[in-house]
């Protein structure tokens, strides 16, 4: 039986296989996806050579295809337009046939040329890269060939399956049909976890669908994104630079007016201010209601609890069952009520994209005032809170 120039134990295979297809997540995470399709970080030459050298051995993905099937799918997300929606294709589609969901639009040439600029263009790429892009998956099977025996043909199919199925299938799926959302965007984006490994950190895809220029991709403490790990590492080393990260949020407590400053921050930052709003009023005052509420009538009582989810969620995300159990929620419960009515005139407030700052200083001065006057404890401490917001930089 032939072998090949290296021998290992069983488990040292695994091994192989397992850290082969970690670099092509990252190349995928780091390269494809943070730098080329959204420009968020800044990759030295060395490294981003690597990356489309070793991209072309084990994917045989053109740079210039994913990015702008990537742009598209965020321009035209969940409409008949997005090149891999579950919401349009179904999930199972989406799920198992996404490779070809891929090359079908890649085929569009005015795709490429909308959304593919500022993609390599070199000699190399042209005539190697995208020219004979398939030569490459050829090599990478000789290459495991000669060095693993046939044990390297598994090592290779493994290779050449993994990013159809957690880039195309588990990311662009799931990743829009299940899972956590830290962040009500209008689209259906979530997050799923425990894939940080496996995936690079493209699990946390509500938070890149809110924050879709941030080179980090997690939110909360607990979230894990190793993508930004590495960057922060080759950062150390002079080969990164981050160019943009989520805004954050501060209070300065000394300020208790709102001002320009409040508005900039609110505005910028109005997903983390929706968030907030939605734990500390609305989850808030739910919880306080239900303990208001006479258990013994089953419906009433059931209608209230399912209202907590409903009323965080985002109205477009919500199908016309959904809106009927929150409209019967809402009126049953005058207080619930309120504070939806003033979580949408809050929203409302960052949609008026011809206003001026002075006008959405005012609107803002007037929701605050208009909010402690509902006599609603937890929207007179928000309110209060929000005077106090100010921007912290969203760089790194």
């Amino acid at each position: 039986m032939l072998e090949g120039f290296i021998s290992l134990p069983w488990w040292g295979y695994i091994v192989v296989a397992l850290s082969l297809t970690h670099v092509t997540i990252a190349a995928v995470t780091i390269f494809l996806h943070r730098h080329q399709a959204h420009r968020a970080l800044d990759l030295h030459p060395v490294i981003s050579h690597f990356f489309r050298f070793w991209l072309w051995l084990t994917t045989g993905m053109v740079t210039k295809e994913w990015a702008a099937i990537h742009r598209k799918h965020h321009a035209k997300v969940e409409t008949p337009d997005d090149p891999h929606s579950p919401q349009q294709f179904g999930i199972r589609t989406v799920m198992w046939q996404g490779t070809e969901l891929y090359r079908r639009e890649a085929r569009n040439l005015e795709t490429l040329d909308r959304y593919g600029h500022g993609t390599p263009d070199d000699w190399i790429e042209r005539h190697v890269y995208t020219g004979r892009s398939r030569q490459g998956i050829v090599l990478m099977f000789v290459i495991n060939l000669a060095l693993f025996g046939p044990i390297g043909i598994t090592i290779w199919a493994v290779q050449m399956a993994w990013i159809p199925i957690f880039a195309a299938g588990i990311i662009n799926g799931i990743g829009h049909y299940w899972g956590y959302r830290n962040f009500e965007v209008t689209d259906a984006s979530t997050n799923i976890v425990p894939w940080g490994i496996l995936i690079g950190g493209e699990e946390l895809h509500n938070n890149h669908h809110t924050f879709g220029s941030s080179a980090k991709l997690s939110s909360k403490w607990w979230e894990f994104d190793i993508g930004w790990m590495y960057i922060r590492i080759l950062e150390i080393f002079g080969l990164a630079r981050v160019k943009k990260i989520p805004p954050g949020l501060a209070c300065d407590t000394a300020k208790q007016n709102i001002d320009i400053d409040t508005v900039k921050a609110v505005i910028t930052a109005r997903f983390l201010v929706m968030s907030q709003f939605a734990r500390e009023v609305m989850k808030h005052v739910h919880r306080e209601e239900m303990k208001k509420a006479d258990r013994a009538d089953r419906e009433s009582w059931a209608l209230l609890k399912r209202a907590r989810r409903l009323m965080v969620r985002e109205t477009a995300q919500l199908d016309e069952a959904s809106r009927r159990w929150l409209h019967d929620a809402l009126a049953h419960n005058v207080t619930l009520g309120t504070v939806y009515t003033m979580k949408q005139k809050l929203q409302d407030i960052w949609q008026r994209s011809a206003t001026t700052q002075e006008h959405l200083m005012q609107a803002l001065q007037e929701w605050c005032r208009e909010a402690e006057a509902t006599g609603i404890e937890a929207l007179r401490q928000f309110s209060q809170k929000m005077r106090t917001y100010t921007l912290t930089p969203a760089l790194a």
